[in-house]
């Protein structure tokens, strides 16, 4: 288990660092949402990710409440592939949060293999 945390970049922008699971986020995690009025654009990026499960995709979908309801605009970047899968299954990959990352996923055509590479 990594332990959470949510690195500020400036500007808006915003790394979550470690796993995103029902073992390290608690109920301070989820009131400490004062990071999300920092600007009216704010950038998560969930590169750093390493494990995640349905509590992640609910603290996500928290922070897109907390946003719409502050009226500040919120966006994931390099959201993990588990996460995209549960968003899937749970219709939120339809949203405009998800939808692009989905898209880019979908559309990938991967490079064709050559037999000659030695």
């Amino acid at each position: 288990m990594t332990k959470l945390s949510i690195i500020d970049q400036g500007s808006g922008c915003f790394i979550i660092d470690g796993d995103l699971t029902f073992s390290t986020i608690d109920k301070q995690t989820v009131k400490s949402v004062a990071f999300l009025t920092a600007s009216k654009h704010i950038t998560i990026d969930l590169g750093r990710v390493v494990c995640t499960d349905s509590a992640g995709l609910a603290l996500m979908i928290e922070w897109i409440k907390y946003t719409r309801h502050h009226r500040t605009q919120i966006v994931f970047k390099n959201i993990p592939e588990q996460l995209l899968n549960l968003a899937k299954l749970s219709g939120f990959d339809k949203t405009s949060h998800f939808a692009a990352q989905t898209e880019e996923v979908q559309n990938f055509e991967p490079l064709p293999f050559k037999d000659n590479l030695k």
